[in-house]
């Protein structure tokens, strides 16, 4: 101890320097270095001595204490970081880098200080900091972040750039809340504003444009790994794309981060959940499912779960928490126990890796709900006035009376010729010409009857069901009830009709009208339930006459072990026949009308209530509009998160070493403690985190998302590792205004618009993007904010914005994923389909990207060149490249010489006269800006190489004018098209066009 005690002293050497900070200094270093072997692991600690708690550092153990206050000799910690003796040195050869000289400076003065710890900065709840107060004579200070940056600058010795131009300006802006450059009339008409407010106007107005939600849809996707397949190995396609278009509204509408948060998250455990709220919890079913066949079902929806913890960590929460599936995170308190409370949160949902991706739901769409809702509300309308058509004249009802007695014998009983059904059954006919059932039996069985009519004008049908005392309750159906959920009636290739149809007897919900709205789903048709054993029919008016000897008729029947055993089918040519006549009401019309009873008269005045004329009339436009409502197919299907009912919840245990067949004890559901607790009183499902996530007292959440959106619009988060705010992430560069930036979002409403138009009407945005050598070295990627942001554009944008300029980009939005032109590869995925596909016809070939189908083995080649993901796992942030082949794909790929093609087009129909105006326009299109003197001089001398090329080559312009663009438009030079298409390819490519500047 004494030998240590003098080695200690011997190296101390005291430094001049302000006090010593935990969360800035020592941490970092713990972390790097110490955490591995001494954090909070507990599993893989060495010696029993844990660093990352005061506690465990100042714990004794054999007359030793790794730290001791205020006491540089007596903490061991000191001796093991400066000693040369490898028996002795930490961290130990091999295991890490020893601590510089100045890092063991900052020990020393910690330790003599107190060797005070401090939570995490990120754990701790954000306060609304005070703007420093600052004064600049060459800077606007325009909001709060413009005061926090320029008091760091100021601190720095640097000076911040001065504004940019507003050709690029309005560039930038446009690229960063849209994903699109401006049209040249956006630009000018910003430029010649020379109104105070004019920038807020224009931000106003990108941020209302619906190419807004299709833009920052894209990096959300990026979290919430969207893809239009299923992932592992066969790769097959799944139908999402519902989500994808949720998430596009939620962003147009700007509904609150808060919300958008708690629908993705817990949707259907909101209080009667709405169709949106359902689509958005898709989020959590973007999850792979492995449809390879022996694979294990309950293996791969343990690993959907957890996904789920992982990526609700990482996109709301900033943390890498995967590791704590194995074992105790070895840079954060988030022990092994506390990641499988969370798994236990979304352990109950009732998907399962099925390949029919259940729980699904059909998707209405909103279009097709607000013309349900026009719908229903016509029919309401209609209902109300047939109410009021339904009185009676005395003088009236006789007439119907007489002419209802008339009609009653017009019925033909149609013969049969030929009768086949679907499960095989035998059809037999009586003496009384009713047909019988017998034999075969299936789930569902369709009936065809052909038979001849002696009629020329069939105006309507009558099948009548009746009873059997061999079938079970009597019949009419073979097993008592029937269901024929569709009929339908022909001549030849003449098909009927129906616009009304009444019954003797309608079970509830299966009236007689189901049986013609054109749904023969098995929950759509007519029934008879609560009066079995007994004969009944059901009369279907034609909308026309049908003319023909030969009918076909066709009774579906798809509600299963439900088919009709014995009928009768008759047709008539008489309008009075199209009133279906119980037994009773006919008994009725044969007495004379002083001799009927007061409830006979009643049921004869009901009767023609609803088979008057006018009131007919009436009905038959309700069952029109019925017919319309049934139409209304769903857009899609989308799978979405339910969870199992409370009697079938799962128990969750600790899965050691994080294999799912291998299990610990039990857990309840639960949040780590370093984050506090979920709500009280509230059952600790999905919808109690979701809600947790975006509590005000959540230390984490409005931190990491305010700085996403920082580094989306400056290239670079304010924290660096956007995707890490634990120990092993990168401090704030501007810990305040993160703070500032987190508050004021919250306090906001979790207005995201808002959020982002105090981002860019900062002075900092809209700087000048020019860096000087100096800062190139001092502060390579911009950290401290010294300049504009100058980032390339992401792979969607590049190819969106090439369309765009080109007059290409199609404004279409939402729907079923596109397949724009992509290389034939001839490549299959491991025991699926090929990837390649065809193109899509039309305006989809020119969607954004955004809209392009999204296959996890085989990502869209190009804009994988540009650093795509393959979305198999939540990317919190696009890694940048630059790479020989990316230039390739923008000079050589089929789309952006298509695009160059059009730009070519563009140039020489808008552009001008001359040459040299049709090249200036092309240069606005591509740059947001006129060329200068020497760009605009290279512009023209390289279209008079170029056009002597072509000129001496009619066959090489031809194809480089028409290849795969389509024919030279009327009246066009082909040679002046080829040298233009060089042009626009050469402006395409630009590095001022491929970066945000």
């Amino acid at each position: 101890m004494i030998l240590r005690s003098f080695f200690v002293l011997f190296l101390f050497l005291p430094a001049a320097r302000a006090k010593v900070s935990f969360n800035d200094d020592i941490r970092p270093l713990l972390s790097n270095s110490c955490y591995r072997c001494h954090g909070p692991d507990e599993e893989d600690r060495k010696g029993k001595l844990r660093l990352d708690t005061r506690e465990g550092a100042l714990h004794e153990r054999k007359g030793f204490a790794a730290i001791v206050p205020n006491n540089l000799e007596d903490s061991e910690l000191i001796f093991r970081i400066v000693t040369d003796d490898e028996d002795e040195a930490m961290p130990p050869p091999g295991k890490g880098d020893r601590f510089t000289k100045e890092q063991i400076e900052l020990f020393k003065q910690w330790i003599k200080e107190g060797a005070n710890y401090e939570v995490h900065w990120s754990y701790e709840k954000p306060v609304r900091p005070e703007v420093p107060v600052v004064a600049s004579p060459q800077w606007k200070v325009s909001n709060a972040i413009d005061a926090f940056i320029y008091d760091r600058l100021k601190k720095e010795g640097l000076t911040p750039s001065e504004g940019t131009d507003r050709y690029t300006l309005i560039r930038r802006v446009s690229l960063d809340l849209t994903g699109l450059p401006p049209t040249v009339e956006e630009v000018e008409a910003f430029v010649a504003d020379k109104r105070l407010d004019a920038y807020a106007r224009l931000v106003d107005r990108l941020l209302a444009k619906p190419a807004f939600g299709e833009h920052w849809t894209r990096g959300w996707l990026d979290l919430a790994r969207y893809a239009d397949s299923a992932g592992y190995a066969d790769d097959p396609e799944r139908t999402i794309w519902a989500y994808r278009d949720w998430v596009i509204r939620a962003f147009n509408a700007n509904m609150p981060f808060d919300q958008f948060t708690i629908e993705q998250i817990a949707g259907d455990l909101l209080e009667t959940p709405t169709e949106d709220q359902l689509i958005a919890t898709a989020f959590h079913r973007n999850t792979k499912t492995n449809n390879e066949g022996g694979t294990s079902d309950e293996e791969f929806r343990n690993a959907a779960v957890v996904d789920r913890v992982n990526t609700t960590m990482a996109t709301w929460m900033g943390t890498t928490a995967a590791c704590a599936q194995c074992h105790t995170h070895k840079y954060d308190p988030i022990t092994h126990e506390e990641y499988f409370q969370m798994f236990a949160i979304f352990n109950q949902s009732e998907d399962a890796d099925r390949r029919n991706e259940a729980p699904i739901i059909q998707v209405v769409g909103q279009e097709n709900a607000k013309h349900r809702a026009e719908l229903e509300a016509m029919i309401a309308a209609l209902e109300k006035e047939t109410l009021v058509l339904k009185n009676h004249d005395p003088d009236v009802l006789e007439k119907w009376e007489s002419d209802l007695k008339a009609s009653a014998g017009t019925w033909q009983v149609l013969e049969p010729t030929k009768m086949t059904a679907s499960s095989g059954a035998t059809f037999k006919m009586g003496s009384d010409s009713s047909i019988l059932m017998s034999g075969k039996t299936a789930a569902t069985d369709d009936y065809t009857i052909i038979a001849a009519s002696k009629l020329k004008n069939i105006t309507a049908l009558k099948i009548e069901a009746l009873a059997y005392d061999e079938f079970g309750s009597g019949g009419p159906g073979r097993t008592g009830n029937f269901v024929i959920n569709e009929i339908e009636l022909s001549a030849g290739k003449t098909k009927a009709s129906f616009s009304n149809a009444t019954s003797t007897y309608d079970q509830s919900s299966f009236e007689a009208f189901a049986a013609i709205d054109g749904n023969a789903g098995q929950d759509s048709g007519w029934a008879v339930g609560g009066a079995l054993g007994q004969d009944h029919h059901i009369v279907l008016e034609l909308d026309e006459p049908l003319a023909g000897s030969e009918l076909s008729l066709k009774l579906l029947q798809r509600y299963p072990n439900h088919a009709l055993g014995r009928f009768r089918i008759s047709v008539a040519d008489s309008a009075g026949a199209s009133v279906a006549l119980s037994a009773a009401i006919i008994d009725i019309l044969k007495k004379d009308s002083s001799k009927r009873s007061a409830a006979e008269k009643a049921s004869l005045t009901s009767l023609y209530a609803n088979s008057n004329s006018e009131a007919t009339a009436h009905i038959k436009k309700i069952n029109d509009l019925k017919k319309q409502l049934v139409a209304l197919k769903p857009l899609t299907s989308v799978p979405v998160m339910r969870d199992l009912p409370e009697a079938k919840h799962r128990k969750t245990h600790i899965q050691l070493r994080g294999s799912y067949l291998s299990l610990g004890e039990e857990v309840s559901a639960g949040i780590p403690k370093i984050f506090g607790d979920l709500t009280e009183g509230i059952d600790r499902d999905r919808l109690a985190m979701a809600k947790w996530l975006v509590r005000k007292d959540n230390p984490l959440t409005a931190r990491v998302v305010a700085n996403r959106f920082w580094e989306s619009l400056f290239g670079v988060g304010i924290v660096l590792t956007s995707e890490e705010f634990g120990s092993q992430g990168e401090r704030p560069s501007h810990p305040e205004l993160l703070d500032w930036l987190a508050i004021e979002f919250m306090e906001g409403e979790w207005d995201v618009k808002r959020f982002l138009k105090i981002l860019v009407m900062s002075s900092a945005y809209q700087q000048s993007s020019h860096v000087s050598d100096e800062m190139a070295a001092r502060d390579p990627d911009n950290r401290l904010v010294a300049r504009g942001p100058r980032i390339r554009l992401t792979a969607e944008m590049i190819r969106d914005q090439a369309l765009a300029v080109s007059g290409l980009l199609s404004s279409k939005m939402h729907g079923a994923p596109v397949r724009p032109p992509q290389p034939n590869l001839g490549l299959k995925a491991a025991f699926g389909g090929g990837t390649d596909w065809k193109t899509s016809a039309g305006e989809d070939k020119f969607r954004r990207g955004i809209y392009t189908s999204w296959r996890r083995s085989s990502p869209y080649p190009s804009m994988a060149t540009f650093g795509a993901p393959n979305r198999e796992v939540c990317t919190v942030r696009r890694g940048t490249t630059n790479t020989p082949l990316q230039a390739l794909v923008t000079l050589n790929d089929p789309v952006y010489i298509e695009a160059a093609q059009a730009l070519a087009r563009r140039m020489m129909g808008e552009g001008g006269a001359t040459t040299g105006e049709r090249l200036e326009y092309g240069f606005r299109l591509c740059l947001s800006r006129k060329p200068n003197r020497p760009e605009a001089a290279r512009l023209l001398a390289l279209f008079g190489e170029a056009h002597s090329t072509y000129a001496a080559d009619s066959e090489l312009a031809k194809q480089m004018a028409t290849i795969p663009i389509g024919p030279v438009p009327s009246g066009a030079d082909v040679v002046d098209l080829a040298t233009l298409t060089v042009i626009g390819n050469i402006m395409l490519n630009l590095d001022e066009v491929l970066m945000k500047r």
